[in-house]
């Protein structure tokens, strides 16, 4: 087993990337040049945080911890914009950003155990 493969926030990541890649591939009516920019944003968290195991020093790891915590945001941002276009449920949304939010928050916690820092 992979180190990355015992984080609770790994695991929470992998189901966020299936049932976003579910909805993305179930949804023909989303635009797909969206959908493809949202599907990377979202496929960049779940590597970046596994890249992230894989450094061995901190400024490393916590690189990669912030290239995923970004990768949210942007999700985040599409999802927004989604949704304003009426390309996304509420339903979805709130699953999705709830998941986010938590996703973020756990990075973030990692983040900054690496760093010493209170604030970011």
């Amino acid at each position: 087993m992979f180190d990355f493969e015992k984080l609770e926030v790994y695991q929470v990541t992998k189901t966020q990337n299936i049932e976003v890649l579910q909805y993305l591939f179930g949804h023909e009516g989303l635009n797909s040049d969206f959908a493809k920019v949202w599907k990377e944003a979202s496929m960049g968290t779940v590597l970046n945080l596994a890249e992230s195991t894989a450094r061995m020093t901190h400024p490393e790891k916590k690189h990669y911890l912030t290239l995923a915590r970004g990768n949210i945001n942007a999700c985040v941002a599409l999802m927004e914009l989604a949704k304003e276009m009426n390309w996304l449920e509420t339903a979805p949304y709130d699953t999705f950003y709830a998941r986010y939010e938590q996703m973020s928050k756990m990075m973030l916690g990692m983040i900054r155990s690496f760093s010493g820092e209170t604030k970011v």
